[in-house]
């Protein structure tokens, strides 16, 4: 992979110099998955960070046999980051969604790195800092109708990974049990609704393609924002 493509693929490395991107991509280890495979267990976090290259992951929350999709993360995404600064046991599982490649950086070349390169230390930050507002955003709108909470997810997921195509932003067609626990909401209200924004045209759901279309986005996006 090319330095270029490697700092346009992922925000993360967008202010890093050219010597860490050089650097980084030496060290850095590339995997497969397909899907269903779990990328990481829970007593593997704290190893290493993970860079996502193509594909759909979920994490889930594990206790014991029972397990909750808390967050789907897909192309130029990282994680892992966390464990590795505060080195604390964790109780989440990364499942792959889709065939996923993704590149490690052990957790001692990563925090070596962090070092060397303040730019990429600094955005790093940001990029943490903004994964926490989400989350306050996510608490905020417990109280909010489904069809809100719904919009709201499938809004993040097309901002953050959508690819813009003639018939919408396409996002990974993700099974509705795993849409429904990050939305917090009920597979049966998750599936009504997106049924009935299929029916109103404003998203296009093809399984065939593993595809979902967000085809209006902007009523995607005032729907909302009604929390």
């Amino acid at each position: 992979m090319q330095i270029e493509v490697f700092s346009d693929l992922f925000p993360l490395l967008s202010t890093a110099n050219p010597q860490t991107l050089e650097w980084l991509l030496n060290v850095a280890v590339q995997h497969e998955y397909p899907s269903g495979r779990a990328v990481l267990m829970e007593d593997a976090w704290g190893n290493a960070v993970y860079f996502l290259i193509s594909g759909w992951v979920k994490v889930r929350r594990t206790n014991g046999e029972h397990s909750v999709t808390i967050a789907i993360l897909g192309k130029g995404d990282f994680f892992g980051e966390m464990a590795v600064l505060d080195e604390s046991p964790r109780s989440t599982d990364v499942i792959a969604l889709s065939p996923v490649k993704l590149l490690t950086v052990s957790r001692e070349r990563f925090i070596q790195i962090l070092f060397k390169d303040s730019q990429l230390h600094h955005r790093m930050l940001q990029l943490m800092v903004r994964r926490v507002r989400q989350i306050n955003m996510r608490l905020q709108m417990r109280s909010s109708p489904p069809a809100v909470k719904l919009a709201h997810t499938l809004v993040s997921l097309g901002v953050n990974y959508g690819q813009n195509l003639p018939q919408g932003k396409e996002i990974f067609y993700i099974p509705w049990k795993d849409l429904a626990e990050v939305t917090e909401i009920t597979l049966e209200e998750t599936t009504k609704i997106m049924d009935k924004l299929n029916e109103k045209g404003w998203i296009k759901i093809d399984p065939a393609n593993n595809s979902i279309y967000l085809v209006n986005f902007k009523q995607l996006e005032n729907l909302a924002n009604k929390f």
